[in-house]
């Protein structure tokens, strides 16, 4: 357990919770405890869906630029691989993922928002990537993801002005999922992750894996993954159920074992 993040498992659901005052300035400590919390909530079987949150009042306003403004090109050429890594450490956990986005989510806020496979805003929040006001760019992920999920074109808008985007803009381009309440935000990410926590773990994993590693070649490429997962599949415990179940009493109503 970090002193800025930490793992909260209730109820088969897993909070990665943010908690560095009074902004959650994403410091190298932070990236560090965000990758080993990942880490855990993935090996964590009792964990079968995860929200990251940054609080009731931000989810992350950025990198703490403090600790970087006088860190060279030398410097940080040796710290941008882990820097980028810690986020994507988030991306590559093996189950559904979800952002509660309050506040602001700026900067590595929003490229870690990225990582999840849902983020659900309140409507007051505000997200963007600010680094070109900076004279940089994204170092986390954000070209890319950002890139992935709303297209190039809206990307290049937000990435070359900085502007920040308010949540009904965001729910518009397709950057976030839901928009309600700011005080309903935790409580919307969790009725989402609720719906997996009883469901076929491994055939979750490896549909995330189809789509986030189709993604990064040709179609031909994703087909091949796809088909390897599939078959993959028919040596679990919870194809069996699912089909058996499908057989003797119809569609959805089997009952999951994760394995």
């Amino acid at each position: 357990m970090g002193e800025f993040v930490r793992l909260e498992v209730d109820g088969g659901v897993g909070t990665i919770r943010l908690d560095r005052p009074p902004m959650n300035a994403l410091n190298r400590q932070v990236q560090e405890e965000i990758r080993a919390v990942a880490f855990e909530a993935g090996q964590n079987d009792d964990v079968r869906a995860v929200i990251v949150y940054g609080g009731e009042k931000v989810f992350a306003a950025g990198a703490d630029i403090k600790e970087m403004a006088d860190m060279s090109y030398v410097d940080m050429a040796k710290r941008a691989g882990r820097l980028s890594s810690s986020f994507t450490s988030v991306a590559r956990i093996a189950k559904p993922t979800v952002a509660a986005v309050t506040g602001y989510a700026l900067g590595g806020g929003l490229e870690l928002a990225l990582c999840c496979d849902r983020r659900v805003l309140g409507d007051n929040a505000k997200v963007g990537q600010p680094e070109i006001l900076l004279g940089v760019i994204p170092g986390a992920g954000g070209t890319q993801r950002l890139a992935r999920l709303v297209g190039p074109s809206k990307a290049k808008d937000l990435l070359y002005t900085g502007r920040f985007v308010a949540a009904a803009e965001a729910l518009a381009i397709g950057l976030a999922d839901e928009v309600v309440a700011p005080d309903e935000v935790y409580a919307a990410a969790r009725r989402w992750a609720e719906q997996f926590v009883n469901g076929p773990a491994r055939a979750l994993a490896a549909a995330k894996t189809a789509v986030d590693s189709g993604l990064d070649g040709d179609l031909d490429s994703g087909l091949r993954l796809e088909s390897e997962l599939f078959a993959a599949l028919f040596a679990t415990e919870d194809r069996t159920a699912g089909m058996r179940s499908f057989i003797e009493n119809g569609p959805g109503k089997a009952t999951f074992s994760g394995k």
